[in-house]
């Protein structure tokens, strides 16, 4: 069947030309679809529930918020792991899936069973689900800065306007804020006046509440128009605070303003940013949602950050801090140099040893064909583009002109050797058809060598599935193009005067160097083996002593500080 296979493809070549032309536009099309990244994203499908409980100690949030949240979660439908952890003030639980569970899918079973294990929590506790990020999902920082501003008044920019602006670009799941002051009123009561007016603290905090608001009296109609009545009780200043009324004795009210002083102060904070060791400033750190492209997401981030600049009070400027495109570019650049680079030396190896440029134009063509189909397929699957999936087609790139060198030497051969008058395509389509099913099956079984890396679970199968995907593509891709593509373009090209192998140079010094050495080991075929053995075993001790790493070091060229200190520390 192969080899019928091969006679079709050699007498149709404009369908052959046809389905190449469409395959090499689909590749293109994946290529600029392919998300981009620099490194796998090897977390695990985890939805996190975020409970803040304000000023209770870490064992009252884990009695109280943590415990129970944690128990009704192990319930939920393919979760493997419930982690829970307790803070001063706040509660992290993180529910951990099986891999291939969908995150979305996640998400909603956690909100199913977080809807009964709220009715658990003391009152007014209210969990509220994490972003639906991942641990690499932290793409892109900024600073903001100013000469004539001071921290609360930049972090009040950051979190009314940049931030909100932010959050809109495509792909963002969460824009978290760091650094500055938060404004806050502080309502700084007087125990002695308290005491003196026989106003309890719990009144002077109900009646702030219950005067924050406006209220609506539906409708009043006169002269046959309608009028909407409401009345209007929103806090605008100290101002308002201070003249709220707490009780009246006499006729005589009693304000917030005589039991407290009312202030404008920060909020409590529990780190600083510093950029550069120059100083405080204020910051924000757009996070990636799950399986966006990482590129378009900070470009994106990018154009809605100049979209705002103009509207920026006078002065303030946002300076990039993080920029994973750097990154991945450079990292992307570097395996696009590799995979170049293999490409010239598998042109010039076919060129030097074939002599025959129209002929190495067979092995040249198909290899970045092998390469778009491959992406075609990683397209299809959702499958990024980063240094492992790339790696991937890098180690796959010798092996994938195999068959196409290999046939094409061998129709040089039967062109050496036919008769004269034999019509040449005939000859062509007989080289192929000799070798053709035995690079193919060979080919499929170099394809199948990275089978056993599926199997791997876990992080370690986040890491090497995407090499072991694309490889498998980039070979398949070539074993299917050695019975299609390559005996069509060998009738194209594979025309002319062809130079035998025993007048090629090159081909000359390397037979007289490699006759003498195959007799040799032919003849001592004991001493061959024992020797191969006991190299062998020599390379156990320098093994057993070489270092072992799951991940290599990456150095990104950004450095970010981030100390952690122990409780209690000044800042």
């Amino acid at each position: 069947m192969i080899a019928r296979l091969i006679r079709w493809s050699a007498s149709n070549l404009v369908l052959i030309l046809i389905a190449t032309v469409l395959a090499t536009a689909t590749g293109l099309y994946a290529v600029t679809k392919v998300p981009l990244d620099a490194i796998p994203d090897l977390s695990d499908t985890q939805v996190i529930i975020y409970t803040e409980y304000t000023g209770q100690a870490p064992q009252v949030i884990e009695d109280q918020v943590t415990y129970p949240l944690s128990t009704s979660m192990l319930s939920v439908p393919r979760s493997k792991v419930v982690r829970g952890f307790s803070f001063f003030g706040a509660s992290f639980v993180y529910v951990i899936f099986e891999d291939g569970t969908d995150i979305y899918w996640a998400r909603s079973r956690v909100l199913e069973y977080l809807s009964a294990a709220t009715r658990t929590l003391p009152q007014g506790v209210v969990p509220t689900l994490g972003p639906d990020a991942t641990g690499v999902g932290w793409v892109y920082q900024y600073a903001v800065m100013a000469q004539k501003r001071n921290l609360a008044e930049l972090r009040t920019t950051q979190d009314w306007q940049i931030r909100f602006a932010v959050a809109k670009a495509e792909g963002v799941a969460e824009v978290a804020s760091v650094g500055g002051f938060v404004k806050q009123y502080s309502v700084i009561v007087d125990p002695q006046r308290l005491r003196a007016f026989n106003i309890p603290l719990s009144t002077v905090r109900q009646a702030i509440r219950d005067s924050n608001m406006d209220v609506g009296g539906r409708v009043v109609e006169l002269a046959e128009t309608e009028f909407m009545v409401r009345g209007r009780g929103y806090l605008k200043g100290i101002a308002d605070i201070e003249e709220i009324v707490l009780k009246a004795e006499g006729g005589t009210p009693v304000l917030v303003k005589n039991v407290a002083r009312v202030e404008l102060t920060p909020d409590e904070r529990r780190g600083v940013t510093e950029l550069n060791g120059d100083g405080e400033v204020v910051s924000g750190i757009a996070v990636q949602r799950y399986g966006q492209n990482a590129l378009s997401v900070i470009g994106s981030i990018k154009e809605r950050l100049a979209d705002i600049k103009g509207s920026l009070p006078d002065g303030t400027e946002i300076v990039p801090v993080y920029d994973r495109s750097d990154l991945i570019h450079r990292a992307i650049a570097t395996l696009k140099t590799t995979l170049l680079e293999e490409s010239v030396i598998v042109a010039l190896v076919c060129i030097v040893f074939l002599l025959h440029v129209r002929s190495a134009l067979v092995a040249i063509i198909t290899l970045p064909l092998g390469i778009l189909m491959a992406y075609t397929c990683m397209w299809a699957l959702g499958i990024s583009s980063n240094i492992m999936s790339l790696g991937g087609i890098a180690i796959a790139i010798g092996a994938m002109i195999d068959a196409a060198i290999v046939m094409i030497e061998n129709a040089h051969k039967h062109l050496e050797r036919a008769p004269e008058g034999t019509p040449r395509s005939e000859i062509l389509i007989e080289a192929a058809t000799e070798v053709g099913p035995s690079l193919f099956f060979s080919l499929l079984i170099i394809t199948v060598s990275f089978l056993p890396i599926f199997a791997l679970e876990a992080q370690e199968g986040l890491l090497f599935r995407p090499l072991a995907w694309t490889k498998t593509f980039a070979m398949a891709a070539a074993a299917l193009l050695s019975i299609t593509v390559v005996p069509a373009l060998m009738i194209i090209f594979v025309r002319g005067r062809i130079v035998p192998e025993h007048r090629n140079p090159i081909n000359r010094v390397l037979i007289l160097l490699y006759r003498p050495i195959i007799r040799w080991v032919l003849k001592a075929k004991v001493v061959t083996i024992v020797v191969a053995l006991l190299v062998l075993g020599a390379s156990v001790w320098p093994a057993m002593k070489l270092g072992s790493e799951f991940m290599p070091t990456l150095n990104e060229g950004t450095i970010m500080y981030m100390p952690t200190t122990l409780p209690g520390l000044s800042i």
